[in-house]
């Protein structure tokens, strides 16, 4: 026991108290472009892109699509891009994954559902209907979120960082977040990889296999757009032209901390 309390004392604690203001070291996270001009007729960002995830006029990144290799701030004689150890990222809107030169970086309150909703500029988002029910989504799941993982032709680097999220660390269990072995008792069906045709029929299965109301996260750029493989002929991806995701998480692969966030700013905590 003496022995374990000596080891306790010098490691001193793993947990991290405080999930929301953490910012990991050596993180790319958000990105952000500067709107200072760019070389004239230059492109090298867009040909060094492996997703191609930038275009240009103005210069945008889709972190949809992007793997955060850093190779277009490498080649940018214009300094344009940075990434910084900000890990809030995710969005409830496919367009809101864009990142646009001058946009600077984004508050907590503009990664949350009602920010970047495509309703979230319009009337209705202000409406009683919206209000209601986003408090009848927290009061269903605010203190229980249980979760199911399908890697659908992952390369295991989502997935182990999923796995992270609720190690001693990161602890999103204490939460309600969990993840399930049983796609019948989740919530919420969390989706990696690119989705290959070998994997097209486990996913439907799985989630026609979860109760209503259910829900699906894609988690990482080859969940969301098919990342490196999106011009694979061996991807099915007809599943996610039925089944809108209720979150994306970008990332190759997304942090502990911005799949963190993303929950918890859906779950409104």
């Amino acid at each position: 026991m003496w022995q374990a309390l000596r080891v306790r004392g010098s490691q001193g604690s793993q947990s991290i108290a405080d999930l929301r203001a953490a910012r990991p070291l050596g993180l790319r996270g958000r990105p952000t472009i500067a709107s200072t001009p760019c070389s004239e007729g230059c492109t090298r960002c867009v040909d060094v892109c492996p997703t191609q995830a930038i275009t240009l006029d103005p210069v945008r990144l889709d972190l949809g699509r992007c793997t955060f290799c850093n190779a277009c701030a490498e080649v940018c004689p214009s300094e344009k891009f940075a990434f910084s150890p900000d890990p809030r990222m995710a969005s409830v809107d496919r367009a809101g994954l864009v990142v646009t030169e001058g946009q600077g970086d984004l508050s907590p309150e503009a990664t949350s559902p009602e920010a970047t909703s495509p309703e979230a500029t319009s009337p209705e988002a202000t409406s009683p209907e919206a209000t209601s029910a986003a408090a009848r989504f927290r009061q269903l799941f605010g203190r229980s979120f249980r979760l199911r993982q399908v890697s659908a032709g992952g390369c295991n680097a989502c997935e182990m960082e999923l796995a992270a999220a609720t190690n001693v660390n990161f602890d999103l269990q204490r939460y309600g977040i969990d993840f399930v072995a049983s796609p019948r008792h989740a919530d919420a069906l969390v989706l990696t990889g690119p989705l290959t045709t070998a994997m097209a029929r486990a996913v439907r299965l799985a989630w026609d296999a979860m109760p209503e109301p259910r829900f699906l996260v894609t988690v990482g750029a080859c969940a969301i757009s098919g990342g490196l493989y999106r011009e694979s002929t061996e991807l099915d991806r007809g599943f996610l032209d039925t089944v809108g995701p209720l979150v994306h998480v970008p990332g190759c692969p997304p942090h502990p901390l911005t799949f963190a966030h993303a929950m918890l700013d859906r779950l409104g905590r």
